[in-house]
């Protein structure tokens, strides 16, 4: 497949199209930062301005297969990257007639009354804007989506295990979040699905065919 990447150069970005290339997809990696991927095989480079038209995005899409948001302003743009562009970008996917779409999201993003969770009380603007991005693709757009919503992403060595369903913010290793993006591309059981993760010690292929 070809995979459209938006916050390629990000951390998770990052190990995302590793292990999308790794799967045998070509991958168009979308991101402030092209030339993080410059020569690398199987990845096309491409400028990504989340303040742009859907129109204009769309063009960014055409001859794709599926589509992923990991893009994140870290606080500094909230608005027009985490919440509008996510939802500008599902409606461009719309508009050239791509179905499946995975968006990273965060832990907990859609129940409010959770966010005086100990790891989620100090971020509750990054939980809104997570929360209408959400919002819109469950309920404004009729995309295979799957939402993949972990608890704090922490710099540690993959586990290859994790934990669904949680009932708290639980950590997660960086590399296994992008494991579970990666798996859940091409499994129809988690279509139209929010999946909360966090540690634990399900292997990710037995807990995603699982969900």
């Amino acid at each position: 497949m070809r995979i459209f990447v938006a916050g390629a150069s990000g951390r998770v970005g990052t190990a995302l199209t590793k292990d999308l290339v790794a799967q045998g997809h070509e991958v168009v990696a979308a991101s402030r930062h092209p030339e993080h991927f410059e020569g690398q095989e199987h990845v096309t480079p491409m400028v990504l301005d989340l303040h742009r038209s859907v129109e204009q995005l769309a063009e960014d899409l055409k001859g794709v297969d599926a589509v992923y948001f990991v893009a994140g302003s870290r606080g500094k743009d909230l608005l027009q990257t985490d919440a509008f562009g996510a939802v500008k970008l599902m409606q461009a996917a719309e508009q050239q007639g791509i179905k499946r779409f995975i968006l990273l999201s965060s832990v907990f993003a859609d129940v409010p009354e959770k966010w005086n969770d100990p790891n989620l009380k100090d971020i509750p603007d990054y939980n809104i804007a997570k929360f209408f991005a959400d919002q819109w693709l469950m309920t404004r757009t009729n995309l295979d989506y799957t939402i993949i919503q972990p608890g704090n992403l922490m710099e540690e060595p993959a586990t290859g295990k994790v934990t669904f369903h949680v009932d708290r913010s639980i950590p997660n290793s960086l590399y296994d979040v992008a494991a579970v993006l990666a798996a859940v591309l091409n499994a129809p059981n988690t279509y139209c699905k929010v999946i909360m993760m966090g540690g634990g010690d399900t292997p990710i292929d037995q807990a995603v065919a699982a969900f």
